[in-house]
Parts: structure tokens; sequence; C-alpha cells
């Protein structure tokens, strides 16, 4: 049909025409119609078309006063009255008009049949219509026995889909009788009940065997549409009166429950009153209302009331429209972290910067809906990621998200995932287990009351995986914010929203983390604290937070700050607080005991108060054993519980044969450090000074202590070649210095990790003077102040520089 035509009343017939194909590559000037409402003139076809635009109508008066051909071309789209060129694709057809009526209203009805095939090249005039140069376009033509196959598919086709599709019988007379594959292409196409755009489809392809193929998906799923529409409407016909019969049998059984007094009952009518209130999603309401019914036709006694029971109170009881959470106020979160947290500044501004973005993006997205702009899926599902705090115990990573939570003024829920193995932790258990019940993650949103809280996975380095399952795998739908929308519980078997929830995760380390999981999580890093930091921690919060623990007012106890450091210093040796918090918990247990007895208050606590209250301090003055002969050396360590001091001992024995003795439970990789540090020992004893036959006829023993601790990595290597040396050379080596760092064969000092860590132990355990690789110079820069005024750093790339500086 023509730009503003209706569609053509019936289907096209093929006929031989009258005008002759011109010769390929030739370029002609012609005009050209638009065609819209999925109309496209095909060659070979002859169909009626209505023209109504003054334009339309002029260029068919012009073109039966020359030689009645034109351009048919279809529309990209419908919606525009007047197409220009970038309005219409550029494969069209050259037709004739073969007849030309005109109404009263102004309107001509054509028949035209479609000639050939052609390419517009260029448009060269859009007034009064369009005009273009054109190039025929052939179609190449089918070869071997393949084009004939797929005819005779097509017919074969044809005549199925007569059965199921209003068509006369003479069209598949009209296609048999059709030899050329292209022609039957095309009537064919022409025929079928196609889209604009699938007609566009099939006049582009270049081969005729493409057509043919194209044209048997078409027809394919024509008939497959057909019939399964049929078998739709037998079965909903069946269902129908299938329904209608129910219906009547459960008026009936109503109304005899009714004379026996067995209505629905109060408990079924609760349970029906609930679920309206909870506002449940359509999806979920179905399911509820389906086990509702369920559970009114069972028979008193039936072991399903009790499961069903069961589930229809966890949906009644899920947060699915309740939200808490007020407007983000950055000012008050800064406030609330620094009244729950001291230092760890980084933190804190990386937390206010993470829902500084949540608030602009919240304020944002409502702004534009409010402005009628529609989110792309990427906006929609493009969120901060998940924020992971890792460090050792002690250091506050749950009482961080804690803060958060205040902050937000949302509710607050922890899910500890310590020692899970079962995947149905995570996502639920099937119902027809006895005793089923949902996931953490759904309990969680139950005890919160809220769809928006914040939900603190606690240890989720410690989630483990067996024959059950793996439960981090179904971690990363619940913290992947493009699937978390439509988180599915096993026991629920509905679509749950945790889009709202801000998820928040704590792990001591990240080497049992799965990498898919770790990628969905922004690492934040928290090391340990100072003396210096614990002790402002412990005047702070600690001291304050016990006494209202043990019903004490503020002021009837007070610590004096010599007392609290001779607590972290004789009491506690860790990187967080929570021991320091325990020692304080007795000593104020202890006074309150006292105050109960009638002591008067306020009671000072001094050094000797300590003692008093604690017994005598359990760790010794001189925080490491006094270095007093050769063949032991101080190094630094990495703990998920923070960093820690090595004492490694070197010692050698005759023997008929040499050999290296390992012990102290370490792994390959410090094995093999022993053995660098030893070959690197032995092949420099000139330099060092001692007899290059020291080891022969010798086994070297070094030892790690703790025994019963598993040791592993490479950043014991200078320490382990420092104890060889000083072994072989006789010299101990200082007392206050310790050191870390990987060794190679040539004795090249390099880099390590947990430097922060490391140096903080350094610190805690009274070491002077620290010796790093060169190449973790900068790693200083993350210790605190306090730390890096205490100690001494020597940064050195060459092993010869560990020993100068470490022996005596």
């Amino acid at each position: 049909m023509s730009d503003d035509a209706l569609s053509p009343s019936g289907p096209p017939v093929s006929e031989s025409s009258d005008a002759a194909p011109q010769e390929e590559g030739r370029v002609e000037l012609l005009p050209v119609m638009p065609l819209r409402g999925g109309t496209v003139v095909f060659p070979f076809a002859v169909l009626p078309l209505a023209v109504g635009q003054p334009r339309s109508v002029r260029l068919v008066d012009d073109v039966m006063r020359r030689d009645r051909r034109l351009v048919f071309v279809a529309q990209k789209t419908d919606d525009i009255d007047l197409a220009g060129p970038e309005h219409v694709h550029r494969i069209g057809t050259i037709g004739v008009i073969h007849h030309l009526a005109r109404s009263g209203e102004g309107t001509l009805q054509v028949v035209v049949q479609g000639i050939e095939r052609v390419r517009i090249l260029e448009f060269v005039g859009a007034e009064p219509y369009l005009q273009a140069r054109v190039e025929r376009a052939p179609e190449r033509p089918a070869a071997g026995p393949e084009g004939e196959a797929l005819r005779r598919a097509v017919l074969e086709l044809i005549a199925r889909l007569v059965a199921v599709i209003q068509l006369p019988q003479e069209f598949v007379a009209a296609a048999e009788a059709l030899t050329d594959p292209l022609q039957l292409a095309y009537l064919v196409g022409a025929a079928l009940p196609l889209s604009g755009e699938q007609r566009q489809e099939l006049l582009e392809l270049d081969a005729v065997e493409a057509k043919l193929r194209k044209l048997i998906d078409f027809i394919q799923h024509e008939i497959a549409v057909r019939e399964l529409g049929r078998k739709i409407a037998e079965e909903t016909e069946q269902r129908l009166s299938k329904s209608q019969r129910e219906y009547f049998l459960r008026e009936q059984l109503r109304s005899i429950q009714k004379e026996l007094g067995e209505g629905e009952g109060e408990e079924i009518a609760e349970l029906r009153r609930k679920l309206d209130e909870a506002g449940l999603p359509p999806e979920a309401r179905a399911e509820a209302d389906r086990e509702l019914d369920r559970l009114a036709l069972l028979p008193p006694g039936s072991p399903e009331q009790g499961m069903i029971r069961t589930y229809l109170d966890w949906m009644a009881n899920l947060p699915w429209q309740k939200l808490s959470g007020s407007a983000i106020d950055i000012d008050r979160a800064r406030t609330v972290l620094d009244e729950d947290h001291y230092d760890l500044e980084k933190i804190k501004d990386r937390i206010l910067d993470y829902l500084a973005v949540r608030k602009l993006r919240a304020e944002r997205a409502a702004a534009a809906a409010d402005g009628g702009e529609v989110p792309s899926p990427a906006e929609r599902t493009a969120a901060e990621p998940i924020l992971c705090f890792v460090g050792p115990p002690g250091v506050g990573k749950t009482s961080l998200g804690q803060s958060i939570a205040r902050a937000l003024d949302r509710a607050f829920a922890r899910v500890a995932l310590g020692g899970v193995h079962d995947e149905a932790e995570i996502r639920g258990h099937r119902r027809t287990y006895i005793g089923a019940m949902p996931g953490r993650i759904v309990q969680a949103l139950r005890q919160a009351g809220t769809r928006d809280p914040v939900i603190m996975l606690d240890e989720i380095d410690k989630v483990g995986s067996d024959w059950r399952g793996d439960p981090a795998a179904a971690l990363l739908e619940v913290l992947d914010p493009a699937q978390n929308h439509r988180f599915t519980d096993t026991y629920l078997g509905v679509p749950f929203d945790l889009s709202a929830v801000l998820f928040i995760a704590t792990a001591n380390t990240l080497d049992t983390v799965s990498p898919p999981l770790r990628d969905r999580m922004e690492v934040m890093q928290l090391s340990g604290y100072t003396e210096e930091e614990k002790l402002q921690i412990a005047e702070r919060y600690l001291v304050p937070r016990q006494l209202r623990a043990h019903g004490l007012r503020p002021g009837e106890i007070a610590f004096e700050p010599e007392a609290l450091r001779h607590i972290i210093r004789r009491y506690t040796r860790e990187a967080g607080v929570r021991g320091l918090e325990r020692e304080i918990a007795g000593v104020v247990r202890r006074i309150a005991r006292r105050v109960v007895e009638g002591e008067p208050t306020p009671v000072t606590v001094d050094i000797a108060g300590v003692e008093r209250y604690l017994g005598r301090p359990r760790i010794p003055e001189e925080a490491l054993l006094r270095i007093d002969r050769p063949g032991i050396a101080t190094g630094l360590a990495w703990t998920p519980a923070g960093g820690d001091v090595l004492q490694i001992e070197a010692a050698a024995m005759p023997a008929s044969e040499e050999r290296l003795i390992l012990t102290g439970q370490l792994g390959d990789v410090m094995r093999e450090s022993v053995q660098a540090a030893l070959t690197w020992v032995r092949s420099n004893a000139e330099r060092l000074g001692f007899d290059p036959t020291f080891f022969e006829h010798k086994a070297v023993h070094v030892h790690v202590p703790a025994g019963a601790v598993p040791k592993d990595g490479p950043s014991a290597g200078i320490t382990m070649a420092t104890a060889l040396a000083s072994l072989a050379t006789g010299r101990p080596v200082r007392a206050d210095v310790a050191m870390t760092g990987e060794i190679t064969l040539h004795g090249r000092v390099l880099p390590v990790g947990g430097i922060k860590e490391k140096v903080l132990a350094a610190h805690r355990f009274g070491i002077r003077t620290v010796i790093l690789p060169k190449e973790n110079e900068r790693d200083t820069e993350d210790v605190p102040e306090e730390a890096r005024k205490a100690l001494q750093f020597h940064f050195v790339d060459d092993a010869f520089d560990v020993i100068r500086l470490a022996l005596t």
C-alpha cells in the first residue's frame, strides 16, 4: 500500500509481466512510492493498493502519462506521514500500474504488479515526490538438486498450512504449477500472514536458496503457532467445564461444612487477614492463596497441616513492602562513625564515599522518574560493590557495620557464616523435608522486620563446601545487584527483592574466599592498633561500655592511663582490642562485687590494682627471648590475626652425610626459602668471614617455633639467611632487630606483603630496628605515626646489607 493506504484486501496473484526486465547494472531515475502498514511489493506479484496522499496521487498521475513504471519501497516505521529518504529501506521493487480507478473522495484504487528487485543508489529529489537512481539487483538462482529439494519442502508445508489457515485451495494448485523456485518464493511470501519486517527480510535475501529456507522457517513457525492456538482453545474449553463442575461441588461442600459447623475456621481466616496486610506481590500472593486453599480442604490431623501453616506464617511475616531507612545524611553518618570508632580515618572516608554515591544515585533516579525518564537495564543494575572489611579479630569490623546501620536509621541483622557447609543454609530447604525452613538471608530479613536492613555477612572467609553444595556459590546471587532483585529462596518458592538490602561482609583473610565472590566485593583492610590507639579506644569506648554492662555509673571507676597501658603490655598481645576489653571487664567485675559488698566509690585503678584484680602479668617484661648465642634471628610474619614475631633457630651437628632438617610445620614455600638461604650463605662463605668447610659433614637443623602452628610463605628468607650466617660466623644477631623479606640465590632481597601488620607486631614486641626490602619503603606510609617514630627502618635490596645490620 502507499504511504497512506489501507492493507490490500486479498492475496496477490502471480502472473507474467508485459514489462521486460532491464539489463543488470543499468542505472535508472525513477519515482519512488513509500509503502506503509507492512506492505511489500514482491516481483511477479499483483496486488491492489489504495493511494490517498496528494503527493502519491500526483506520482500516480505522472507515471500513468509515461511508462507506468515506479519503484515501491517499504517504510521502516509507520508513524511517519511524509516519508523521506532516511525513512525507507534501500531494497525495493520496480512495479507497473495495470489498472487505475478514482473514487469520489480523491482516493485512487490501483492494481500494481512487481517486475524485478532493485537497489536504491541515491535519492535525487523529494518534491513533488521522491525520486531516486536505482539499479537492478537480481537474485542468485538456485543451482542443482538443493533448489528442487527446497521447492518441494515448501510445497509440502503449504499443504499442511492450508489445513490451519484460511487460504483458498486454488492457491496450492497455483504454487504447485510454478517450476521457478524464485517465483514460488515470492508467491508464498506474499500470501503468508507475515509482518512487514519479515517480508522485507525475505525481499533483501540475495540467494534463492536462502529465500526458500527463510520461507520454510516462517511456514513452520506459523503452523506451530496455529496448532498450539487450537490446542489451547480446546484445553480452555475443557478446563472451563471442569472449573464450573468444581465450583458447584465446592459450593455444596461449603454448605455441608456450614451445616456441620466445620467452616473455614478462625485460624485460616486469621492467616488470610495477615496475608492481606503483608502486601505480597502478585506472584507470591498466588502461591500463598494456593497453599491456603489446600489447607482449608485438608482433614483435621493431616501431617501436611503443620507444614502449610508454618509456610504461610513465614509468608505473612516477611517484610515484603516495609521500609525503615531514612534519607542518607552524610554529616550525621560522619558523626555516628566518629562516636563509635576511634581513628580509622581512611576507612571512614571510604564508607562516607560509599554512602554519598548511594544518596546521589537515589536522588538522581527519583528526579529522572519525575521527569518521565526510564533508566536502562544497565543503569538499574549498576550499583556500588559490596563492602568487605578484612582484618584481624577485634579491630572493629562488625561494629562498623552496626554504625552504618545506625547512621542510615536502618535495622541491623547479622548472618554468621563461619562453619557453614550446606548450600541450603543460604537458599533454604525444600518444604518436603521435616523441619524445613528458609535460608539465613530470609531469616535475617524477618528478624530485621524491613526489606532494606543492613545485613552483616560475618566471617565470609570461613564458608566451606562439601557434598551438600557450595554456600559461596549461592552467595553470588545474593551479592549480585543484577540478580538479587529476584532472589528465590528454595523454601519460599517465590522471588524476594533484595535490591534494597545493604550487604556488608567481614573476613579475617581473603585467601579462602572464592575469586568470583571476591570480585563482587570491595575489600577494605583494617590493620591492628598501636599501643596509643588501644589506650584511646579503652578510655573512650571500652571502659564506659563495661561500666554500663556491669550496672555501674560513670565516675564510679577510674582507670589511670598507666594501668591501661599495663594491661595492654603485660596481659594482652593482639592486633585488636577484644582481649583488652575482656581484661577490663575482669577488673570491673571484681570492683562491682566490692561495691555490692559496701566499698565506697569512686574507685581508682592503678598498676597495683590491675595486678591485684587480674593476677600476675601473663607476658614477661622482655617480649622476646634474649638472644645470647649465634644461630637465632627474629623475623616478622603475617597471620589472619594480625602481624606476629617469629624466632628462627639454626644449629649444626656432625653427621655422616650432609643434610638439612626442617621442623616447625613449615610449608613447601618456606622450605624452599631455607634451601635458598643456605645455598646463598655457603656460596658466600669467604665474604661473610667463615670457613667454607664449616657445613661439611654436618647436618643443619632449622626450627621455627611454635611447632604446633603451620607456617608458609617466602617472607622469612632473609631471616633464615641471617640465622645461618650467625651460626656459621659465631656472631649473635642483635636482640632489638627484626626483619622480613624474600631472598634469592644471588642474595637479592625481594618485596613481601603485610608490611603494616608486621611493623605493628614489631612495635608491640618492643623491637627497635626493622629491616625491610627497599621496594616496600612506600608501604610504611600506612603505618601509624606513633609506630614510625618508635622504630628505626632500614631498607635493603642486598642480603649482605642485612647481615651487616643484624649481626653484632
